[in-house]
């Protein structure tokens, strides 16, 4: 393991554009469940009614959605960003990251200290909302308040009234085109791609250490399971992301130093 650090940590000194990318490995350091895991949210929930159709389309598919929200939205709030998180705003203060794209939804990684213009989140934030009509912009504490308060189905303020939405990608909906725009483009510049924390099963966010690769770059994958793409991989490291980033960000400042 330590030789595998050792040439991570060199990978990330020489690149001139180092890329990380995240998943629900790093979140779940946090506190935050993985949804897909045995004991998950989707073994109490039926993910196929938290469809973003059935959000639009149905106030019972809102109704059910806001019911989920009430539940998962405080685990998310009241987490705190963990040693993968702090390390890889570390590898920002070194001047060794071009961006992260995540598939996360907790902004830890700006709670990190990390500025937001560095985070391209592909899923969305779940610290924010927005009204499909007007476009008027909410925090997600101000409409976990009207949950608490009775509220079932949280409506856009007078004269609007219109449907209150998640700034978070739900099933059957369109990936955002300027945050997948943006991370196929960083993916496919930069020199070293470090996969974080994911078990690079969800597309279209999987495609990302592929565009890197197919460009040339060297690829990394730090996961405690194995992934797809193990076979791409120029390193394998398996393993706990917070320590095992906190090791490589160690061995990158004294390399730096």
């Amino acid at each position: 393991m330590l030789e595998k650090v050792e040439r991570i940590a060199d990978m990330i000194c020489r690149a001139g554009r180092p890329v990380v990318f995240t998943g629900a490995g790093v979140s779940t350091e946090s506190g935050i469940p993985d949804f897909r895991s045995p004991g998950g949210v989707w073994d109490r929930f039926d993910p196929s009614e938290f469809t973003f159709r059935n959000f639009v389309e149905s106030a019972e598919g809102r109704r059910k959605y806001w019911e989920l929200g009430r539940e998962v939205y405080p685990v998310i709030r009241k987490a705190e960003p963990n040693a993968a998180h702090f390390a890889i705003a570390e590898l920002h203060r070194l001047g060794r990251l071009d961006c992260v794209i995540t598939q996360n939804i907790d902004n830890l990684h700006q709670r990190a200290g990390l500025p937001a213009e560095k985070v391209i989140e592909l899923h969305g934030n779940a610290t924010r909302a927005r009204c499909l009509r007007c476009g008027r912009r909410y925090t997600r504490d101000e409409i976990h308040e009207c949950l608490e308060q009775g509220v079932d189905i949280p409506l856009c303020g007078p004269p609007c009234g219109g449907i209150i939405k998640p700034n978070t990608i739900l099933f059957g909906e369109a990936m955002p085109e300027e945050e997948t725009r943006e991370a196929e483009r960083r993916a496919r510049q930069c020199d070293v791609f470090i996969v974080v924390g994911s078990s690079l099963v969800v597309y279209p966010a999987a495609l990302m250490p592929l565009y890197a690769k197919e460009a040339g770059a060297a690829l990394v994958i730090v996961n405690l399971s194995d992934t797809p793409h193990d076979a791409y991989a120029d390193v394998l490291l398996p393993g706990r992301a917070g320590a095992l980033m906190e090791r490589i960000v160690e061995r990158v400042r004294q390399r730096l130093a």
